[in-house]
């Protein structure tokens, strides 16, 4: 996938190519990461790059389970556990786990071909507008890509603190660019 999402032809596929390309970029952060480095947190917070791509990947499941209808259950606890890759959990689970999401939403967004498509706001929980009633699913696919374009952000922080790596050399190197003279492709550091 190249830097930027592609030509649209209508909203909604604008909305779901623009999400579909933060959780690529967000992907990214996790390329070539060893798995002490998947968890290391050095930065301020306790984010690490897969701790966040993990929640964006539950975050995206629940959003379009609302929109389904589907019963949601508060659970902080395993909110918290969300941010953090599990014991034994590897990338990989995590990325196919994403994908699978992924697919879902594409699946849902396609099959109810209407922006409008009203949800019911859940009220019990504080971070939720008490000044209205419904999302509709245009809103909740710009809240997707918002949510996951802000945590994209964090785990480029991360990622850069890990080992160095930023965005575009992370691309040249999963996409195999070519090398020039003002980009040189991501390569793990020699020991």
């Amino acid at each position: 996938m190249p830097g930027q999402a592609g030509a649209i032809e209508n909203e909604q596929q604008g909305l779901l190519a623009y999400l579909a390309q933060m959780r690529y970029v967000l992907k990214l952060t996790a390329y070539g990461l060893a798995d002490e480095q998947l968890r290391a947190t050095p930065s301020a917070s306790e984010l690490s790059v897969g701790g966040l791509i993990k929640h964006c990947a539950s975050t995206e499941a629940g959003w379009m389970g609302q929109v389904r209808g589907e019963p949601q259950i508060l659970d902080y606890q395993q909110y918290a556990e969300n941010f953090r890759l599990a014991e034994g959990e590897t990338i990989d689970d995590v990325l196919a786990r994403y994908d699978r999401v992924a697919e879902q939403t594409e699946k849902t967004v396609t099959e109810l071909n209407d922006l409008e498509h009203l949800i019911e706001i859940d009220h019990s929980v504080p971070w939720n507008s008490k000044d209205m009633t419904h999302w509709t699913l245009r809103w909740i696919l710009l809240h997707l890509v918002q949510e996951t374009a802000r945590h994209t952000g964090h785990a480029d922080i991360v990622r850069e603190s890990v080992d160095g790596a930023t965005a575009y050399p992370l691309m040249a190197a999963a996409e195999g660019w070519p090398e020039t003279d003002w980009l040189k492709p991501w390569r793990p550091a020699t020991r």
